[in-house]
């Protein structure tokens, strides 16, 4: 991956409020044509830089009101159980978020509820099911603070 110069990171800033602008509108507003504009586009692409054009959906207008903060600890962190874990949690609709972890956890997760009942379903049907669990410790969040989708260029 190439170090994006500063018509890159021009564009990238454009892309992170504006995803779908048009080239024509991205060309005029980085100060390029707009064949050189998309192929600086298609480039950042290719190379990784861009990961893809996602609708920013609301999880309160879908009904989700409720955040948890998940911490797992596994039976242990042979590659077979970090494996069959990853793997089971990859199907759980409900985990917007996974990381393996350094520490206490082995992992934490962002999982996001209707209200209690419905974490408590995910609970019992979803976390409590996946593989190697030994222990699951849930934190509610109050009130989000922010949530930024990526780093500020």
């Amino acid at each position: 991956m190439n170090q994006p110069d500063g018509i890159d990171l021009a564009m990238l800033r454009v892309l992170q409020q504006e995803g779908r602008i048009s080239n024509a509108e991205l060309a005029q507003r980085v100060g390029l044509s707009q064949s050189a504009c998309s192929r600086r586009l298609a480039a950042l692409e290719a190379d990784g830089t861009i990961s893809g054009y996602h609708a920013r959906l609301s999880n309160k207008a879908l009904d989700y009101k409720m955040m948890v903060i998940v911490h797992i600890s596994l039976s242990g962190q042979f590659a077979k159980t970090l494996t069959e874990f990853e793997a089971a949690v990859k199907r759980c609709p409900n985990v917007l978020v996974c990381y393996l972890m350094s520490g206490e956890y082995d992992y934490i997760l962002r999982v996001a509820a209707k209200d209690l009942e419905d974490y408590e379903r995910i609970h019992r049907d979803w976390l409590s099911a996946l593989p190697h669990v030994v222990k699951i410790n849930s934190s509610f969040a109050l009130r989000e603070i922010i949530d930024r989708p990526n780093v500020g260029l």
